[in-house]
């Protein structure tokens, strides 16, 4: 169904790392012929297996390893994915790296028989959604992200990309079956009854009046249509704060194998609404009110902060368009359409996470259970309310007056 498998490829295993890495020579500079070394299975997500390892005299010395299954993880072999993803993610990974360096995993190598990925291991830093969870801010965020977006996604537009580059460009990274995933989970299965839905039953009243809610319904129709179809950029796919390591002064992007061409209010969007997730988690995670009022203004704050900074790294793409054709009404229409689709794509990522498969920690990891109810129900509302005013919303901050003025209905 995708493609044969190759004959070399076999699922690697804690007994097996240590002589996989020693036969490539590409790690010849990271370990030191037959030193011993140390490794352990870190993959904690949905699709792929992932090693960390080390030289046991030096633990500084240090690799990730990743390897695509030909499945889904989270589900088992009755749910098979190709393993190209493997290809897909190290070919976006060498564009993040040549258009945003500072923020891209360095790649050591790509191994097409078994689909291994190698690349430095960011042992200095955390997965952010982890930090936010503890309360944690990062001053340096807002700046980073807005670069890497605007780089990566104007840099591989029809804005700057000449009219062949871009079509061999929108060919090398159809992504069909993890598109498919995105299209399901986040598009299709929150609006419906379905199997793989994942809630719990104190919210079940206001996921029944969602799916039946056309107008909302409607919007999200439209949204999967220009997922499907606008090939704008090349989108990470899966940008949420789970596939961002960060600490106090770095911000890195990983796992980008859901990378296709795509609308790029998607990515926006994605990293909007992640934030905006764990601004409803902090409803029932964080007690007192004067803290938790804190950090959901630098959680807002952040909000408007990315999407100037985003704005700004775009610029120099419009100081060299043509304006005839691209007039200073036309290029700041596009602006605008790239915000309205971000409200609608993270709305549509936030009931994802809220209703469907794969919920995120913010506030599935919330143990008082109605508690977790009450963010799950604020992060909804936020969600709906953005999805509705997506086409009047005309500057940042009305996204964030949406999320302050929301609240919880359990």
């Amino acid at each position: 169904m995708f493609g044969a498998v190759s004959s070399r490829y076999q699922p690697l295993t804690l007994e097996t790392m240590s002589a996989y890495v020693r036969s490539r020579p590409e790690l010849a500079a990271v370990f030191n012929g037959d030193e011993p070394l140390e490794t352990v299975e870190v993959g904690d997500g949905n699709l792929n297996l992932v090693f960390k390892v080390w030289a046991q005299a030096d633990p500084q010395r240090t690799v990730v390893l990743k390897q695509a299954l030909p499945y889904v993880r989270l589900v088992g072999d009755s749910w098979p994915l190709p393993t190209d993803r493997a290809r897909i993610e190290a070919q976006a990974l060498e564009i993040h790296g040549r258009l945003a360096p500072q923020h891209t995993p360095k790649v050591y190598f790509y191994d097409p028989d078994m689909y291994v990925i190698a690349m430095q291991n960011l042992n200095q830093h955390i997965i952010m959604r982890k930090g936010l969870i503890q309360g944690i801010r990062y001053p340096n965020f807002a700046e980073h992200i807005g670069l890497f977006m605007a780089r990566t996604l104007s840099m591989t537009s029809d804005l700057v990309l000449d009219y062949r580059a871009k079509k061999m460009e929108v060919a090398r990274f159809i992504n069909p079956e993890l598109c498919k995933i995105t299209e399901d989970l986040i598009f299709t299965e929150p609006y419906r009854q379905h199997e793989r839905n994942r809630y719990h039953p104190e919210i079940e009243p206001l996921v029944v009046a969602l799916q039946a809610d056309e107008p909302l319904r409607w919007e999200v129709a439209q949204l999967k249509e220009q997922f499907m179809t606008q090939a704008q950029s090349l989108v990470h796919g899966d940008l949420h704060t789970g596939s961002i390591m960060i600490n106090q002064t770095d911000t890195v992007v990983i796992d980008p194998e859901f990378a296709f061409y795509g609308p790029m209010g998607f990515d926006v969007g994605a990293v909007i609404g992640n934030l905006l997730l764990n601004y409803a988690a902090q409803e029932s995670r964080m007690a007192d009110p004067d803290q938790r009022a804190d950090f959901r203004r630098y959680l807002t704050d952040t909000i408007i902060q990315l999407w100037q900074v985003f704005v700004r790294e775009f610029q120099p793409v419009w100081d060299q368009a043509d304006v005839v054709n691209m007039p200073k009404a036309y290029q700041r229409d596009y602006m605008r359409r790239v915000l309205q689709d971000a409200a609608g794509f993270g709305a549509c990522k936030m009931l994802r996470r809220v209703i469907g498969l794969a919920g995120v920690e913010d506030i599935r990891g919330i143990e008082d259970v109605h508690g977790k109810s009450v963010a799950a129900s604020l992060a909804m509302n936020i969600a709906t309310t953005m999805m509705k005013a997506r086409h009047h919303i005309t500057c940042i901050e009305e996204i964030v007056e949406i999320a302050v003025s929301s609240r919880s209905t359990v």
